[in-house]
């Protein structure tokens, strides 16, 4: 950068600062924001407010090959809330950068496992409740609101009816 996009950047810096502190950021999101505004700055050598759509399209490329998502989502906040404040124009983050979502599976614990989990329980009416859960697949909610009418004894399941409503009830809370 010249001495005149130098000086425009530190006012702009510390327009973006003053912004961010009436705004109650902590002092920690302070300093993320501002780091990655000067990081945009340093990696195209002008300041922020010269950039074009395809060059923070470029940049964020370059996070998301070889950064976190975690830094890639604080560059993009940092940007937009440098954008909305600062520059007072929108920014439309979404068509620049998304994080992927993730799925996670549930964990499933081996037959072994529950065998071990039950053994080890000392009173009898855990190993029982232990040993419904795991039989019937309930679901931890369904678990934990399960009452005595729930389960038909003759048949060794759950009835359909009180499972669909122990569903609802969890669901709707």
């Amino acid at each position: 950068m010249n001495a005149n996009e130098h000086a425009r950047f530190q006012a702009l810096h510390q327009r973006y600062l003053t912004e961010l502190t009436l705004r109650g950021k902590s002092p920690k999101t302070i300093d993320l924001y501002t780091r990655c505004l000067r990081q945009v700055c340093d990696y195209f050598e002008t300041c922020p407010d010269q950039l074009s759509t395809d060059q923070l399209q470029q940049y964020f490329m370059h996070l998301v090959e070889h950064r976190s998502w975690s830094l890639v989502k604080i560059a993009r906040n940092a940007l937009q809330s440098f954008y909305q404040y600062v520059l007072g124009k929108p920014w439309e983050y979404v068509l620049i950068v998304k994080a992927p979502k993730v799925q996670t599976l549930q964990d499933v614990l081996s037959l072994k496992e529950v065998e071990r989990l039950i053994s080890r329980t000392r009173k009898l009416s855990y190993q029982v409740y232990f040993l419904t859960t795991y039989s019937l697949g309930l679901r931890l909610s369904e678990s934990l609101n399960l009452i005595i009418a729930d389960v038909d004894s003759h048949r060794g399941c759950m009835c359909a009816v009180a499972r669909a409503r122990r569903i609802a009830s969890c669901l709707y809370r």
